[in-house]
């Protein structure tokens, strides 16, 4: 499934106790928010509630989980983008903001699934000519028995095959050719 279809499924619950610590329902053990991420990246829809209060936290995790690949990985939000982010808070066009950055990643993310296939697809296609050749060199291989069958044994009759709706022959004995 890709990143997109994501969305559909039912999110995973992760309760979030007063000592900080994640507890993820669905597989009924404690994880770290590196746990998440790794659960994110391969599709997964979480929801993160507080144990006593029921109070959804995802958004303050997610960004959390943010801040740790901003600081300690490779950045994408660089300190400009942040500052126009910043910008966009409490005026009129966060809202527009907000859709606009949705459908560019969700538009993003289409365009990478389908690099994918493309390039899935591309990396069959240089191995279709050796079928074809193999499949040519069976059919050459077959009329060469043939020939070979009429020059040294002409009147022979060819072997036979069993025709496809015919079942295997049961038993222990085989059947000679």
């Amino acid at each position: 499934m890709g990143m997109l279809g994501a969305t559909m499924q039912k999110e995973r619950v992760i309760r979030k106790y007063a000592n900080r610590r994640l507890y993820d329902t669905g597989s009924s053990r404690h994880v770290t928010l590196e746990d998440l991420r790794r659960l994110i990246v391969e599709g997964e829809k979480i929801k993160v509630v507080d144990d006593k209060s029921g109070e959804d936290l995802t958004r303050a995790v997610l960004l959390q989980i943010i801040s740790e690949q901003e600081h300690y990985g490779s950045p994408v939000l660089s300190a400009e983008l942040l500052e126009m982010i910043i910008r966009f808070y409490g005026r009129p066009m966060q809202a527009m903001l907000s859709g606009y950055l949705e459908q560019s990643f969700t538009a993003m993310l289409k365009q990478q699934e389908s690099i994918q296939t493309e390039m899935a697809k591309a990396m069959q296609a240089p191995f279709a000519p050796f079928a074809d050749l193999a499949r040519k060199n069976m059919e050459l291989w077959e009329q060469m028995q043939a020939a070979a069958r009429d020059t040294f044994a002409p009147g022979a009759a060819a072997p036979k095959t069993p025709p496809p709706q015919e079942a295997p022959p049961t038993g222990g004995s085989k059947r000679k050719q």
